[in-house]
């Protein structure tokens, strides 16, 4: 009897093989012949499941994006609905670095897209930017939470938020770079925190990352 194949876990194999492509050389470096060499299949299978290479490489992003959004969701549950503000920020901006393997590929890969679409060689600037415009508005909510009423200046929660959000790819690109080392990045997070938030809620337990 014929041994059923699992097409979603096929295309996830091949999802997988163009990320480590990507980690391993840009975007310039992904072809069908090289992702069926990292995927230890023939090319006529990758081009079954997907036609051309844009139909792979935006499958790559999606599933990226859908990993990502899957632990973030993880790490927002559990971190419950008495988590002060301070302590939710934080959470969702170190789930941003690089402090593991699967972070770090993720942010090499999303990187390769998003200075792909900058140079207006694939994707759109509407999916590449969706991320950090949801990220904003994240940390604004929260910040808003942290905010009382009778502050006499409360000063500008999405601008604050926009901040954050942008200085945390930075820091993100610095470890990478090597640049920053995790630990002073994530000091850097901490005094951000401190500039916009004060004391509030006190400085998070670095090694819970």
């Amino acid at each position: 009897m014929p041994r059923l194949v699992d097409h979603e876990q096929r295309r996830r194999q091949i999802t997988d093989a163009v990320r480590r492509v990507i980690v391993g050389g840009g975007l310039e470096k992904v072809t069908f012949q090289t992702v069926a060499v990292e995927a230890g299949i023939s090319v006529r299978l990758v081009q079954y499941y997907f036609g051309t290479k844009k139909d792979f490489l935006l499958a790559t992003h999606r599933s990226v994006m859908e990993d990502a959004g899957a632990r973030f969701a993880q790490r927002w549950t559990a971190l419950g609905a008495e988590a002060t503000p301070r302590k939710a920020i934080h959470a969702v901006l170190t789930e941003l670095l690089p402090l593991d393997d699967q972070r770090r590929e993720e942010i090499i890969v999303l990187g390769a897209f998003d200075w792909a679409a900058i140079a207006g060689q694939r994707g759109n600037t509407e999916e590449t930017f969706f991320a950090p415009e949801a990220l904003a508005t994240i940390i604004a909510d929260q910040l808003r939470r942290a905010q009382p009423d009778d502050l006499p200046s409360p000063g500008d929660p999405d601008r604050d938020a926009e901040v954050i959000a942008m200085a945390t790819g930075g820091l993100a690109h610095s470890i990478l770079q090597g640049f920053s080392t995790e630990q002073a990045a994530i000091g850097l997070v901490d005094h951000l925190l401190d500039l916009v938030l004060g004391a509030q809620g006190g400085r998070v337990d670095s090694t819970q990352h």
